[in-house]
C-alpha cells in the first residue's frame, strides 16, 4: 500500500481522507492543515493523525494529495515533487499557467508521478461513453450550479468551467485554433457567469456556459459527430448515444426512418451503454496507486491539467478583447 498524506482538510480534503481511509490502494498517514485549532478539531473528531509540520508529513508519506484552496497549490506541489513524493493535486493545477509548467518540469526532474483532480473523467456516465465519442465536430456543454460562497475566489471558468473544458480537450484531438468569450460578475468580484465559443484546427467547435448563481443545478454536455448523436448528463450519471446507419430495404414497423431532400434514408436507433454507478473521487485516487504501481501515465496527467489551465486562462483573457 502506498503511505498518502492530505494537504488541506476543508470540504473536499475531509473526503479525501476519508476515502484514501477508506481505499486498499493506500495507507492513509495523515494530514496537514494551515490551521492548527482546526487540524485538531478534525483529528478529534474523525481520528486522523494530524501534522502541525506540512515538511513532516511530506517525509513520511509516498504520496501527497493536495486539496489546498487554488492559490497555494504551486508550493505544496513543490514541495511534495522536490521531496521526491508523487502528487494529486486538485483542479485547476495551479493558480497561473506559468506555475503549472513548472510543476510539469520538476516532476520530470525527480522523476516523480503526478495527477490532476478533473473528477469528470470519473464520471460512470463520461465513462461509459468516452470510447464512442470519436471525431466531435460540435459540442455544447452546459454546467451550472446553486450560489456557494466556497469556490468564488476564482472565476467561474477556473471553478466550473474547467471541468468541461478538460473532458472536451480529452476528446478532440486537435488543437485550438480560436478561442472568444463573455463574462458577467454579478455577486463576486470575478465572473459568475461566462459563455466561451473554442474553435479547433480540426473544425470543432465548443460552446460552453458555466454559472454558479443559477436557480438549480445542470451538469449536461451534447456531442454531435458524423452519423451520432451523444449527450452525457454528470448530474443524474446518465448518458445516451443515438447513431444513424442506411435504412434497411424493408423497414421494420417500429424503425425510426428519415428521409432527407435528396431521397437517401436513414435509420434512427440508440446505442445507449450501460452506466456502472462509483464513486468518482475513489476511482481517481485509485487510479493514481495504479499509474505509480504499474509506472503507466495516469489518467489526468500534469501535462493534461496544464492544457485545461491554458485554455480556461485564454477564455478568461478573452473576456476583456
Amino acid at each position: 500500500m502506498l503511505k498518502a498524506g492530505v494537504l488541506g482538510a476543508g470540504h473536499l480534503g475531509k473526503i479525501h481522507l476519508r476515502l484514501l481511509q477508506e481505499s486498499t490502494e493506500y495507507d492513509l498517514i495523515g494530514f496537514h492543515d494551515i490551521n492548527e485549532d482546526y487540524g485538531k478539531e478534525i483529528e478529534k473528531e474523525f481520528g486522523y493523525t494530524y501534522f502541525k509540520n506540512i515538511d513532516e508529513l511530506i517525509k513520511a508519506v509516498d504520496v501527497v494529495d493536495v486539496v489546498t484552496p487554488t492559490m497555494s497549490h504551486f508550493e505544496a506541489g513543490k514541495k511534495a515533487i522536490t521531496a521526491g513524493k508523487h502528487l494529486f493535486i486538485e483542479k485547476p493545477i495551479t493558480n497561473t499557467v506559468e506555475e503549472a509548467d513548472q510543476l510539469v518540469a520538476l516532476a520530470k526532474e525527480y522523476g516523480v508521478k503526478g495527477q490532476v483532480g478533473h473528477v469528470e473523467r470519473f464520471n460512470p456516465a463520461f465513462s461509459a461513453v468516452s470510447s464512442k465519442i470519436e471525431n466531435p465536430m460540435f459540442i455544447e456543454a452546459h454546467r451550472l450550479a446553486e450560489f456557494n460562497p466556497r469556490g468564488t475566489d476564482v472565476p467561474v471558468v477556473l471553478d466550473l468551467m474547467i471541468h468541461d473544458i478538460d473532458a472536451i480537450l480529452s476528446v478532440v484531438k486537435s488543437k485550438v485554433k480560436k478561442i472568444s468569450a463573455s463574462g458577467v460578475s454579478v455577486i463576486s468580484e470575478t465572473p459568475d457567469i461566462a459563455n466561451a465559443r473554442i474553435e479547433f484546427e480540426n473544425g470543432c467547435v465548443a460552446n460552453l456556459t458555466a454559472s454558479r448563481i443559477s436557480l438549480k443545478n445542470m451538469r449536461k454536455s451534447r456531442f454531435f459527430q458524423r452519423d451520432a448523436y451523444i449527450s452525457v448528463d454528470y448530474l443524474e450519471k446518465k448518458c445516451e448515444v443515438v447513431k444513424m446507419k442506411d435504412a434497411p430495404k424493408e423497414a421494420g414497423d417500429f424503425d425510426m426512418i428519415l428521409q432527407n431532400a435528396e431521397g437517401i434514408k436513414k435509420q434512427i436507433y440508440f446505442d445507449n451503454p450501460t452506466v456502472s454507478p462509483n464513486n468518482a473521487i475513489l476511482d481517481e485516487l485509485n487510479s493514481f496507486a495504479d499509474a505509480i504501481r504499474n509506472n503507466t501515465t495516469p489518467v489526468v496527467s500534469l501535462e493534461q491539467g496544464t492544457e485545461a489551465l491554458k485554455v480556461a486562462k485564454q477564455v478568461i483573457n478573452a473576456f476583456n478583447e
